[in-house]
């Protein structure tokens, strides 16, 4: 089973790579602008149920006052977890306007 799950946005859509490792998922999500072109967002720990921010993703968090923290994490949560039930990696969901 595929653990982690880097989420990037592309082409104003959000896009994920599946990956066993937290290794191999951080080493993705280092070079997904280069092998994607995207805009890394963060990993996704399927086992943990946590996500954690790209560095520059987690600065722009931390400025969020507590409530929009809240709805940003439930918001990312929550398509990560919908990427684990598909059955490909290559699907997307559309952003919400």
């Amino acid at each position: 089973m595929n653990r982690f799950i880097v989420l990037y946005l592309h082409q104003d859509a959000y896009r994920h790579i599946a990956c066993q490792t937290q290794l191999e998922a951080n080493d993705y999500l280092k070079q997904v602008f280069i092998r994607e072109g995207g805009t890394p967002m963060g990993i996704y720990d399927a086992k943990t149920e946590l996500f954690k921010w790209e560095p520059v993703r987690q600065l722009q968090y931390d400025q969020l006052c507590l409530e929009e923290q809240s709805r940003l994490g439930h918001h990312i949560i929550a398509i990560a977890q919908l990427f684990l039930t598909q059955v490909t990696s290559l699907a997307a969901i559309q952003l919400q306007p």
